[in-house]
C-alpha cells in the first residue's frame, strides 16, 4: 500500500450512552476524546444506540399492534366512495 493515501485504520472505544456498554472495535473514525478501557488508552466514539439497547435485539419492543382499529380507520376513509 502506498503510504499517505490511506486513512488511519486503528482500535476504537466505542460507548452506548443509553446504558454504558463499551466495545472495542477497529475504525477510520477521528476522534478528539479518549478512554480507558481493560487499562489501555482508545480515541472514543459515543453511540446514541448499539445491538445492547437496540429493541429489536434485546426483545423489548413496546409497541403494540392495533389491527382491529386499522380496519375501521380504513373503512370510515374508503366508505364514501361506496355507491
Amino acid at each position: 500500500m502506498k503510504d499517505g493515501i490511506h486513512p488511519n485504520y486503528r482500535e476504537m472505544l466505542f460507548i452506548d450512552m443509553s446504558n454504558g456498554f463499551k466495545f472495542i472495535c477497529r475504525s477510520t473514525a477521528s476522534s478528539r476524546e479518549t478512554g480507558e478501557f481493560e487499562g489501555k488508552e482508545y480515541p472514543v466514539i459515543k453511540l446514541d444506540v448499539s445491538s445492547e439497547s437496540h429493541p429489536f435485539y434485546t426483545g423489548a419492543q413496546n409497541t403494540i399492534v392495533d389491527t382491529a382499529g386499522r380496519v375501521e380507520k380504513f373503512r370510515r376513509r374508503f366508505d364514501r366512495f361506496k355507491k
